[in-house]
C-alpha cells in the first residue's frame, strides 16, 4: 500500500509540472504583438485599353532585413479559370513563368523592375485581350517564420479603344499674316466605364522635333495655353470652345509668321482608379492640316496700295465653296473711299464700290441671284467673295484689284490708280457622280396598248429633272416627247402635244413614260436623259435608252413537248405557244386516236371559262403570259395506252365580239409503251437433303420493284424428262395445285410468301420420287394509273433437289466427369449429342441410369423422355424422394440436362445418359436408327465444411463491488448461413479448478440460468453473431475468469440436425473491488499519460487559434475582441478512467 501511495504522489507532481508548462505556453501566445509584415499592391479594379501599357506597383514592409533587397513573384488568375494561377515573371528566378508568357517575358515586353530594396514595379508594354484577370503580387519569405501577408492582389480589365478624333480640314489652308483663323476638330469615346476627355491644339513646325501646344482643355473643363501663346491668349486673340457634345474650335484672331507649320489636334480619355488618381488610358491624334502665313507687305508711301488675294484652300472640288480674301493696305485707309474687285483671269466677278455697293459682272449676275455668290466688306482693310456651290469651269488665276476712290465737290468719284494683286490659282476637280440610269433595253408591245416606260436612277445627290425622248426608225435624230422638271413641272413638245402622253414620277428614284393607243409607227428608240441639280446649276447628266417594237394584231399557233415517247404511268407536258400581240385568245385541245377517232379534250374560252370533255382528273392546264407569247401547257398525269395519239391545238383571236379564224397548230405525236422488266431471281442452284425430311426451296426476288408491282408465281417439278406443275399463286396470292398432283401429296407440298418478297415451296417428309428439278416461274404485273394491269415478260430459276439416306453417326460425349456439390445446391447433370442427325424427321428418346454409392442400387432408371415427348418417371420406391426433385430440360437439339433440385447428402452415386434415335419410315412406322450410351457422370453430395471462429482475445476487467460486467462472446465466422448456435458460459475461480457452467442460451432460444442466482445475470444478443451475459451487482466472490463455448448446429437434409463445430473463446479476467480498494497502479499510469497528451493538444490547438487571431487582428479596423478563455481550469481533465475504458 505503501508503494501505491508513493506512486500516487509522483503521478501528482507531473500532472502539476504539465499544467505550469501549459500556463507558461498560453502566456507567451496572449502576449504577442500584430503581424509585422504588410505586403501592399496597387488598388483594383484598374480598366486599361486593349494594346496599351499596363504597370501595377508592389510594396513589402516589416521585415527584418529592411535594406536587402527582396524577391518578388507575379501571377495572374483568369476569368475563364479562377481556381488556376499562372506564372509570369519573377525577380529571382527567370523560369519561373509558365510559356504562354515566356515570349512576351523574353522579348521584354513583360518586365518586373526593383525600384527599391523593398518595392518592384510590374509592367506590360502592350495589353492584350487575354491579359484580363486577377494579377497576384507575392513577396518571397526568406525568415524562418510568416508574421502577416506576404501577397497582395490587383484586377485588371481590359476594354476596347473607342476613341475617335478627326478634324474635316486636311488640305493645306493659306492665310495672310493678320487674318483669322477658324479650325474644328470631333473627339468623342464610346466607353462604358466613366472616363473624361481633354483636348489640345499642337503646332508642328518643320525642323523641330516636339510639336508646341496652342491651348488645351483639361478633363475638368480647364483652358491651359501652351507656354509660347499665353500672351496671345491672355490678350484674348487664342479661344478653344466646345461647341455641342464632340466638336472642340480653335479660333486664333490674327495669325503671325510664327504660326506657319502642321496643325493637329490630340485627344485623351482619362479614368479614375480606386486610390482616386487620374489615368490615360488612351490618346489619339487627328490627321494634320498644313498651315502656311504669308508676310504682310509695307506699303511704300501714303498713295501707293498694297492687294493681297488669299484663299484657305487651292484645291476644291465641285460642289464646295471657294473663299477668296482680299487685303488692301494704306496710309490712313479709314478716312479713304475703295473700290475693290475680284476677277478669274480678265472676267470680273464682282465689285464692292466706294459707297458699299455691290455690283456683279454680267457672266455672274445669275448665280448671283441664286444666291451662290456673295461679297462683303469684313473691315477697312478686308473683303471676301463666297463662291458656292463652285463648278470645274470656275478654275483659273483669280486677281484682286483695288482703286482708290477721290470724292469731287458733286460727290462724283474719281477713280485712281488700279493696284492688282498677285494670281490665285485654284483647281477645282469634277465630283464623282453617283448618278446611275437603268431601263428595259426591249420593250414589246401590241398594237393599241398603251406603252410604258420606266426609268430607274441611283446615287442621288441634289435634284432631278428628266426628258423622254424618241429616235423613229426613218430618223437618226432624237425628237423630245415630254419633259418633267426639278420643280414637277411638266411640258409637252412637238407632235405629241396632241397625244396622251404623260411623264410622271411614282417614287424618288423612279420616272415614267406612259403613252397610249400606240401603232406600229411608234416604233423606235426611246431615251431617259436625267439631270442633277444644286441650286439651280445642272451638274450632272446620264442617259439611257429602250428599244420599243409595237406589234400588229396577227398570232401564230406552235405545238411542242420535250417528251413524247413516255413509259407507263409517266407525266408529258404538251406546249401550245400562242405568239402575237396580246388579245382575248379561245384555244381548244383535241386527241386523234390510232383508229382515226377525235376527241375534244377542252376548251378555254376567251373570258377564261373551261368546258371539258375528256377526263379532268388526267388533264390539267397552264398558261404562262410572256411579253409577246402566251403558252398553253396541257398536262398528261400519269399517261396510259389510252391517252397515245396526236394531239393537237388551235387558237382563235376574240376581237370585236368575234372570233376570228382558228390557227390550228401542227399535230404531236404521243407514245406510250410498257416499262422494261427488271425482275431478277436469286434461288439455291442444289439442295442435298435426307429423305424423310421436310424440304424448303426458296425463291427470292432482290430486284427493286415498282410502286404497284406484284406476283405470280408456278412452281414446276422435272423428273426423267417428265415436267409437271405442283402449284401456282396469281397476283392476289390465290393458290392452286396442278392437276398431275395426287391428294395424297397435296397434303406434304405448301407454298408460302414472305417479306422481300420470297417465295418458298415446302415438302413434308420427303421421298426418293421428290428428286428433281425445280423451276420457279414469276410474273411481274403492274397498274396502269386508270386501274388496268397488265403483265410483265416472265422470269425464272431451277434448283436441283437430291435425297439421300442418312449416315447413322450418333456420338455422345463419353468422358467420365466428377462433380461435387454443396448439400442444398442445385446440381444440373449434363448429356452433349456430339455427331448425328437433326433434321426434323430425326427424334430421339433419352434415359438417366443412376446407381448409388455404398447401396445395392445398380443401373436403376430415374427418368425416361421418349421420341414422342412422353416423360415417364419408373417405379423405384428407395429413389421415389429424389425423382420428386429431378428436372429435365433440352436447352439446344444436341442436348439434354438433368437438374437435381436442392440436392441430398444421400443423392451421391453415379448418373448416366442412354440415348436413342428413332425416325419414320414411309409406312409411317418407327424404325430405331441407332442407340449410345455417355460417359458416367460421378456425383458427391457433401455437407457444409467446418468453418467455426469466434474472438479469442485475453482480456482483463477491474470492477469496484456492486457494478455490473459484461462478458462477450463473438462470431466472426461461421460455417453456413442455415448455421444455429448454443452458447455456454463458464467461470473458474483460479486457472487449474475445474470450470463451472454458469449459464446457456440453447439454440432454440431457450435460456437456462446455471447459477439460480435470480436475476444477476442478463442475456444478450443484439446481432445474429454476437452474445453476451452480464453479471449485475457484482461481489467479490464474483471475481475468477470467464469464457464462452459456442456449439454450431446445421440441419441435414438425410440425417436432421446435427453438431457441426465448438469452439471456446479467451479468458476475461475480473477482479471485482471493495471501497477503498483496487488497482491504482494501473489507474495512476492512464491517468499520467492523460495528462501528458491532453495539455499537448490544447497547446497546439491555441497556437493555433492565435495565428488566425493575429491575421483578423491585421485586417480588421477596429479594436480587438475578447475570445473564448482557454485556461485549463475551464476544462478539468477526469484521471480516473471508468470501467468500460
Amino acid at each position: 500500500m505503501q508503494r501505491e501511495s508513493d506512486w500516487c504522489e509522483h503521478c501528482a507532481f507531473r500532472m502539476r509540472c504539465c499544467r505550469a508548462s501549459l500556463l507558461l505556453c498560453l502566456t507567451l501566445l496572449l502576449h504577442s504583438g500584430e503581424a509585422k509584415v504588410l505586403t501592399e499592391a496597387q488598388s483594383g479594379p484598374l480598366y486599361r485599353v486593349l494594346g496599351a501599357p499596363l504597370s501595377i506597383s508592389c510594396t513589402v514592409s516589416g521585415l527584418a532585413s529592411d535594406n536587402t533587397q527582396k524577391e518578388f513573384e507575379f501571377r495572374v488568375t483568369k476569368p475563364t479559370q479562377p481556381t488556376f494561377e499562372i506564372n509570369i515573371i519573377s525577380t529571382s528566378d527567370e523560369s519561373f513563368g509558365y510559356a504562354i508568357y515566356n515570349q512576351r517575358v523574353a522579348s521584354k515586353e513583360i518586365t518586373l523592375k526593383h525600384v527599391s530594396p523593398n518595392s518592384v514595379l510590374f509592367e506590360i508594354q502592350s495589353l492584350q485581350k487575354g491579359d484580363e484577370g486577377d494579377f497576384e503580387c507575392a513577396v518571397i519569405n526568406t525568415e524562418s517564420a510568416y508574421d502577416g501577408t506576404y501577397n497582395a492582389k490587383t484586377i485588371v480589365k481590359v476594354i476596347d479603344n473607342s476613341l475617335s478624333v478627326s478634324s474635316p480640314v486636311s488640305t493645306p489652308l493659306s492665310y495672310n499674316e493678320g487674318d483669322a483663323l477658324t479650325l474644328t476638330c470631333q473627339a468623342s469615346s464610346n466607353t462604358i466605364q466613366h472616363t473624361h476627355l481633354s483636348l489640345a491644339w499642337h503646332l508642328h513646325k518643320d525642323g523641330e522635333d516636339d510639336a508646341r501646344p496652342i491651348i488645351s482643355l483639361d478633363r475638368d473643363f480647364t483652358l491651359s495655353p501652351g507656354p509660347t501663346f499665353e500672351g496671345r491668349y491672355r490678350a484674348g486673340l487664342i479661344t478653344l470652345d466646345k461647341m455641342g457634345e464632340a466638336t472642340y474650335r480653335l479660333h486664333m484672331a490674327r495669325l503671325e509668321l510664327s504660326d506657319q507649320g502642321r496643325i493637329y489636334c490630340r485627344a485623351q480619355e482619362w479614368i479614375q482608379d480606386p486610390d482616386r488618381s487620374w489615368y490615360t488610358i488612351t490618346q489619339k491624334d487627328a490627321e494634320e492640316t498644313t498651315l502656311h502665313v504669308k508676310a504682310r507687305e509695307v506699303v511704300p508711301d501714303t498713295s501707293s496700295l498694297v492687294v493681297r488675294i488669299s484663299t484657305q484652300q487651292t484645291t476644291l472640288q465641285e460642289g464646295q465653296e471657294l473663299s477668296l480674301s482680299c487685303n488692301v493696305d494704306a496710309h490712313n485707309l479709314e478716312k479713304r473711299f475703295l473700290s475693290v474687285a475680284w476677277l478669274r483671269g480678265s472676267v470680273e466677278l464682282a465689285r464692292i464700290g466706294p459707297a458699299g455697293i455691290l455690283s456683279v459682272g454680267p457672266e455672274y449676275s445669275g448665280r448671283e441671284k441664286g444666291g451662290e455668290l456673295r461679297a462683303t466688306r469684313i473691315r477697312d482693310t478686308d473683303y471676301r467673295l463666297r463662291l458656292q456651290p463652285v463648278r470645274t469651269e470656275d478654275q483659273g488665276e483669280y486677281f484682286c484689284r483695288a482703286w482708290l476712290q477721290d470724292r469731287g465737290q458733286d460727290g462724283a468719284f474719281t477713280a485712281g490708280e488700279a493696284q492688282t494683286s498677285s494670281p490665285q490659282l485654284v483647281s477645282i476637280s469634277a465630283s464623282e457622280s453617283g448618278l446611275s440610269v437603268e431601263m428595259q433595253h426591249n420593250v414589246s408591245v401590241d398594237e393599241d396598248d398603251r406603252l410604258k416606260l420606266t426609268c430607274k436612277v441611283d446615287g442621288v445627290k441634289g435634284q432631278l429633272s428628266v426628258t423622254w425622248e424618241r429616235q423613229s426608225t426613218s430618223t437618226t435624230l432624237f425628237e423630245n416627247i415630254i419633259s418633267l422638271s426639278q420643280e414637277g413641272v411638266m411640258e409637252i413638245e412637238g407632235e405629241f402635244a396632241s397625244r396622251r402622253v404623260r411623264a410622271a414620277r411614282p417614287a424618288t428614284d423612279t420616272f415614267t413614260l406612259e403613252l397610249d393607243e400606240v401603232t406600229p409607227s411608234d416604233s423606235g428608240i426611246y431615251q431617259c436623259s436625267v439631270s442633277e441639280w444644286k441650286t439651280n446649276s445642272k451638274t450632272h447628266s446620264q442617259s439611257k435608252t429602250s428599244t420599243v417594237t409595237v406589234s400588229p394584231i396577227e398570232s401564230s399557233v406552235k405545238l411542242i413537248s420535250r417528251n413524247t415517247l413516255v413509259t407507263v404511268g409517266e407525266n408529258v407536258k404538251l406546249m401550245c405557244r400562242v405568239q402575237g400581240p396580246r388579245v382575248p385568245t379561245t384555244l381548244s385541245w383535241s386527241l386523234q386516236h390510232e383508229d382515226s377517232t377525235t376527241d375534244n379534250i377542252l376548251t378555254l374560252k376567251w373570258n377564261g371559262d373551261i368546258s371539258w370533255s375528256g377526263d379532268q382528273h388526267v388533264y390539267q392546264l397552264e398558261v404562262e403570259n410572256k411579253a409577246m407569247e402566251v403558252t398553253h401547257s396541257l398536262l398528261i398525269n400519269g399517261a396510259s395506252p389510252r391517252e397515245a395519239g396526236k394531239y393537237q391545238c388551235q387558237a382563235s383571236a376574240f376581237i370585236q365580239n368575234a372570233h376570228k379564224k382558228p390557227r390550228p397548230s401542227n399535230p404531236v405525236a404521243v407514245m406510250v409503251h410498257y416499262p422494261v422488266s427488271k425482275l431478277s431471281l436469286t434461288s439455291s442452284p442444289t439442295l442435298t437433303r435426307n429423305i424423310n425430311s421436310d424440304i424448303e426451296i426458296k425463291c427470292s426476288v432482290i430486284s427493286e420493284p415498282f410502286a404497284s408491282s406484284r406476283y405470280a408465281v408456278t412452281w414446276q417439278h422435272q423428273q426423267r424428262g417428265e415436267n409437271k406443275t405442283i402449284v401456282s399463286s396469281d397476283r392476289e396470292a390465290l393458290i392452286t395445285f396442278g392437276t398431275q398432283v395426287e391428294p395424297s401429296d397435296r397434303q406434304r407440298i405448301s407454298m408460302r410468301r414472305s417479306k422481300g418478297p420470297s417465295f418458298e415451296l415446302t415438302i413434308r417428309q420427303a421421298q426418293i420420287s421428290d428428286g428433281g428439278l425445280y423451276t420457279c416461274e414469276v410474273v411481274e404485273w403492274l397498274q396502269e394509273p386508270r386501274g388496268n394491269w397488265y403483265e410483265l415478260p416472265p422470269e425464272s430459276k431451277i434448283t436441283e433437289l437430291n435425297l439421300i439416306e442418312p449416315a447413322n453417326d450418333l456420338q455422345l460425349e463419353g468422358k467420365e466427369q466428377q462433380l461435387i456439390a454443396g448439400e442444398g445446391d442445385e446440381v444440373e447433370l449434363k448429356c452433349n449429342i456430339l455427331s448425328g442427325a437433326f433434321s426434323p424427321s430425326v427424334f430421339y428418346k433419352v434415359a438417366w441410369i443412376y446407381t448409388g454409392h455404398n447401396s445395392s442400387m445398380t443401373n436403376v432408371p430415374l427418368v425416361e423422355l421418349d421420341h414422342m415427348g412422353l416423360l415417364r418417371y419408373p417405379e423405384s420406391g428407395a429413389l421415389r424422394e429424389l425423382q420428386g426433385r429431378l428436372r429435365l430440360a433440352r436447352p439446344t437439339q444436341s442436348s439434354f440436362y438433368l437438374r437435381i433440385q436442392t440436392a441430398h447428402e444421400g443423392d451421391s452415386g453415379t448418373f448416366q445418359c442412354q440415348v436413342e434415335q428413332y425416325q419414320l419410315d414411309r409406312e409411317g412406322h418407327w424404325q430405331q436408327k441407332a442407340s449410345e450410351t455417355a460417359g458416367p457422370i460421378s456425383l458427391t453430395v457433401n455437407v457444409a465444411e467446418k468453418n467455426l471462429s469466434i474472438v479469442k482475445d485475453e482480456l482483463e476487467l477491474n470492477v469496484s463491488r456492486s457494478k455490473d460486467f459484461t462478458i462477450p462472446c463473438h462470431i466472426t465466422d461461421q460455417s453456413s448461413g442455415e448455421s444455429e448456435f448454443q452458447v455456454t458460459w463458464f467461470w473458474q475461480k483460479e486457472p487449474g479448478i475445474q470450470k463451472r457452467p454458469i449459464f446457456v442460451a440453447y439454440r432454440n432460444a431457450t435460456l437456462q440460468d446455471m447459477l439460480g442466482t435470480g436475476h444477476q445475470l442478463r442475456f444478450g444478443h443484439p446481432v445474429p453473431n454476437q452474445f453476451s451475459l452480464t453479471v449485475s451487482k457484482s461481489a467479490p466472490e464474483n471475481s475468477g475468469l470467464y469464457f464462452c463455448e459456442v456449439e454450431e448446429w446445421l440441419p441435414s437434409l438425410s440425417h436432421g440436425w446435427r453438431k457441426v463445430a465448438v469452439e471456446t473463446s479467451g479468458y476475461l479476467t475480473v477482479n471485482v473491488f471493495t471501497e477503498g480498494e483496487g488497482a491504482f497502479e494501473p489507474q495512476c499510469k492512464s491517468g499520467t499519460w492523460i495528462g501528458i497528451l491532453v495539455p499537448l493538444v490544447i497547446c497546439s490547438l491555441l497556437v493555433i487559434s492565435l495565428l488566425v487571431l493575429k491575421i483578423c487582428r491585421t485586417n480588421a479596423s477596429g479594436g480587438k475582441n475578447s475570445g473564448e478563455s482557454l485556461w485549463a481550469e475551464s476544462h478539468p481533465l477526469n484521471t480516473k478512467p471508468s470501467a468500460e475504458d
